[in-house]
């Protein structure tokens, strides 16, 4: 064992100061800023859906082929500067992430990407994920740098205060959702706001109870907050958002100015409360409610929620125009 792990240092050692060393560290900062976590950045796409029951003029150069391109080059903007953000967190934490079991494996926290190339990296992306922005829109482009800011302040100091921390996160959803309305020229109803907060809260919630049940007592020694999360409170908070976002989508759906007046987006009320219930499951019974950005891209029904949500809404979007 002990001269695999010689062997295998000694390989790293040779990939990082060879030929290979330049595509070798770009590998690491690519794994490091998460690419599976990027699934997040698709509620930018939530304006877009919204806006297929508008009236486009010919020749308008808010056609929905520009829409789609607009949209899509915000969730790429908030891909680079959240890919950014993470290898900031990941060089700032990366001693307590060592007493993780599975956090231990990110690059940084091994010593296979140093913080030096890490910081840099980030560097280079939030200028090129800003720049972007502002490209689209100068609203993105404010809303990126606002969402930028909250994510430092996130790490250096929020992540470690109990229930503000995954109000943080909510607020992250709320700019991303905010940024892709801005991109697309779209008014969104307050309650869609609403909607993503109370969604975002449902996660971060159910991830803290994940962390928590699998660091059991070395909890408090990776992120002193987790020790504040007993089962007790953190069941107590899922059962109060988890009724709240259901209440509040539902009231959503017949309430918002620019959904149709006959309230057919009441049919997608079963999409969201399937979505939510199956979430719930895996989260409970399978213990997989710490990778949330796992569930989106594996668990098949909870896939097929999804695109029946999206088809359906633009359905009943389009039909009302």
């Amino acid at each position: 064992m002990i001269m695999t792990m010689a062997e295998d240092s000694i390989a790293q050692g040779r990939m990082r100061s060879g030929p290979l060393a330049i595509p070798y560290q770009l590998k690491l900062i690519l794994k490091s800023m998460r690419p599976r976590q990027w699934t997040k950045n698709g509620i930018v796409f939530m304006a877009l859906i919204f806006s297929v029951n508008q009236d486009w003029k010919p020749g308008d150069v808010s056609t929905w082929d520009h829409l789609v391109l607009q949209a899509t080059l915000t969730a790429l903007a908030f891909s680079l500067v959240s890919g950014a953000g993470y290898l900031i967190n990941d060089t700032r934490d990366r001693e307590s992430d060592r007493l993780h079991p599975r956090k231990s494996r990110r690059p940084i926290a091994a010593g296979l990407l140093s913080p030096q190339v890490a910081v840099f990296a980030a560097a280079v992306f939030i200028a090129a994920g800003t720049a972007m922005a502002f490209g689209l829109d100068w609203r993105t482009g404010a809303t990126v740098v606002g969402y930028m800011g909250v994510t430092v302040i996130y790490t250096v100091w929020l992540k470690n205060e109990v229930i503000l921390d995954v109000m943080t996160i909510a607020a992250l959803f709320v700019l991303r959702a905010m940024g892709g309305a801005y991109a697309v020229d779209v008014p969104i109803s307050p309650w869609l706001y609403v909607v993503t907060a109370l969604g975002a809260l449902f996660l971060g919630i159910t991830k803290r109870r994940a962390e928590v049940n699998l660091l059991q007592g070395d909890a408090s020694s990776h992120r002193s907050t987790l020790a504040l999360y007993t089962p007790a409170l953190v069941d107590q908070m899922t059962s109060m958002v988890t009724a709240s976002t259901v209440i509040a989508y539902a009231l959503y759906t017949f309430t918002a100015d620019n959904l149709p007046e006959n309230h057919a987006m009441m049919l997608t009320i079963p999409f969201v409360l399937y979505g939510i219930f199956r979430y719930l499951f895996l989260a409970l019974n399978r213990d997989e409610g710490g990778s949330p950005e796992e569930v989106l891209l594996k668990d098949v029904p909870m896939i097929l929620t999804i695109f029946g949500w999206v088809a359906t809404s633009m359905i009943i979007l389009s039909l009302s125009r």
